[in-house]
């Protein structure tokens, strides 16, 4: 396993994430794998040295994060040898403030994640969402209280437009206080429209990209034939169109040349961008990881990039 720099930060990271929205309440989505059924999967990615983690406190409304907590601290002998990740935005609750990027919620978010983690700090503490409902000037302030206060050692963002992005870290910067070290967006070889401006933005401002949906929610990986698109209990999936099957046509031609799985190649394509530091893998199979275990390895000629990226169509504006 090869480990960069996330960012500008002196975070060291596994070139591969290992995304834990799987993991915890089967009856939240019908694909969810229980603790002892994730647990194997998480050992391998252990055993091969993947040291990054990624969660959220929405996924499986915080049960994600106690598993992840769990896990992890059963899987590593010190906190400190893993970069453990996560989220606030979305509702965890029914009431107005129990949502978004308010400094009550915020606060309140941290304490209860770090509550479910078992830990007394979070690596890197992400917005999931833009929030409209709230002040950039507030949200920038509490994160950066939060990093002042120890619970957080770097906070980064998740899929918002490059304005968005640019204005969030001149208010930051303007108050000399905690810019964002990443971004987390939806970025595969199904999904490009990151390429305009958002990859030009964090390339121009050393920010690490972390995309999500590497492998478009198995699409790329050859797991959805045509007509068969929507998944129902995961709306991520439902975002891509019949016209993308040119796009996987080509990975499963090149995939076939070279003998390995469309996985590895709509993976090694992600690895291969200047960009990207580490993709968020989903992994609910062994087979999974191990698919991006040897993506890793795999080397693409410049010819096999050209032509996996050349049926591309452009997109609306996906998973904001």
């Amino acid at each position: 396993m090869e480990y960069v720099r996330l960012g500008p930060s002196d975070l060291n990271v596994s070139r591969i994430c290992l995304g834990m929205m799987s993991y915890g309440d089967p009856a939240s989505r019908a694909w969810i794998l229980r603790e002892t059924e994730a647990e194997p999967i998480v050992q391998r990615a252990v055993e091969a040295g993947i040291t990054f983690f990624d969660t959220a406190d929405m996924y499986s409304n915080g049960m994600s994060e106690q598993v992840t907590g769990r896990l992890l601290s059963r899987l590593f002998r010190r906190r400190e040898d893993y970069v453990l990740a996560t989220k606030v935005y979305y509702p965890m609750g029914p009431g107005p403030d129990d949502r978004g990027l308010s400094r009550k919620h915020v606060l309140a978010a941290i304490d209860a994640s770090l509550g479910r983690l078992g830990t007394d700090y979070v690596d890197l503490y992400q917005i999931h969402r833009w929030d409209d409902e709230t002040r950039i000037e507030e949200t920038m302030a509490v994160l950066d209280d939060v990093v002042q206060a120890g619970k957080v050692r770097f906070i980064g963002a998740s899929s918002m437009f490059a304005w968005q992005f640019a204005k969030a870290q001149h208010t930051a910067r303007a108050a000399d206080g905690t810019t964002f070290v990443s971004m987390q967006n939806h970025y595969n070889l199904v999904y490009r429209e990151e390429e305009r401006e958002m990859i030009p933005l964090c390339l121009d401002e050393g920010v690490g990209v972390i995309p999500y949906s590497p492998l478009a929610r198995g699409l790329i990986a050859g797991n959805r034939e045509r007509g068969t698109l929507r998944a129902g209990s995961d709306p991520v999936a439902e975002m891509y169109d019949e016209s993308d099957y040119a796009v996987v046509d080509v990975v499963r031609d090149v995939a076939a040349e070279r003998g390995v799985s469309p996985a590895q190649i709509g993976l090694a394509w992600l690895l291969a961008k200047p960009a990207v530091t580490a993709p968020i893998v989903g992994a609910t199979k062994l087979g999974h990881l191990e698919d991006a275990l040897a993506a890793f390895d795999l080397t693409l000629a410049e010819e096999e990039l050209a032509r996996l990226e050349a049926p591309y169509r452009p997109h609306p504006v996906l998973g904001m």
